[in-house]
């Protein structure tokens, strides 16, 4: 149980419930290979059925740390930082992504987009989720759009969502894991036939690294 001064120095962005950090390979989509560093962020109600990081859900089984501390941490070993969920605009991400970018960080963020976009962000990686779609506002300032196919009705929402991307947004269909092997022929079958979208795997799994 957190104490009222803690909560509130959680719902102003001066701490946050963080749930791991680490530093490895990003594994998915435009950034892929790539080293960075990950800080994944407790708190989710969106509810994916699917979700590999159910743990990540409930905030408060995860500490409330001052931001001060992540940032001594992150910049100790990358200049590139992935701020990830968890949802982390569940939380104000003024203070963090301030604090990171006084310390020169690139800043990216992979978000379902269900709340207020918050924070200074270089890369926007929005993954849209049908139960509980992404704000008007993020549309536009998404860098890639990331759509989970779990089914073949997921198709069709891909194309929902990337109507409403900029043009300039890269666009990428990213097989469930669990799913993979059913879906992914579909999905190199879709790509071909819709050159628009790219093959995002999750690469880390395969390499058997966080």
């Amino acid at each position: 149980m957190i104490t009222e001064e803690t909560k509130a120095l959680v719902d102003d962005g001066i701490m946050l419930p963080l749930m791991e950090e680490f530093y490895t390979i990003q594994g998915e989509g435009f950034h892929k290979g790539t080293a960075a560093y990950f800080i994944r962020i407790g708190g989710c109600d969106v509810g994916c059925h699917w979700c590999d990081v159910k743990e990540s859900w409930d905030p408060s089984i995860h500490p409330p740390t001052h931001i001060g501390e992540i940032v001594e941490k992150a910049v100790a070993s990358s200049k590139t930082i992935v701020i990830t969920g968890g949802e982390p605009l569940t939380w104000d991400m003024t203070r963090l992504t301030g604090a990171l970018k006084a310390k020169g960080c690139d800043i990216h963020i992979e978000t379902s987009g269900a709340y207020k976009l918050t924070g200074q962000w270089d890369w926007i990686c929005l993954s849209p989720k049908k139960i509980k779609l992404p704000t008007e506002e993020i549309y536009p300032l998404a860098h890639e759009l990331k759509v989970i196919i779990f089914n073949k009705h997921d198709f069709k929402f891909a194309e929902e969502q990337a109507e409403k991307v900029s043009e300039n947004c890269i666009l990428y269909l990213q097989p469930e894991w669990s799913n993979r092997e059913k879906m992914m022929p579909l999905i190199v079958d879709y790509v071909m036939k819709n050159p628009k979208w790219k093959v995002s795997l999750q690469t880390h799994k395969y390499l058997n690294i966080p």
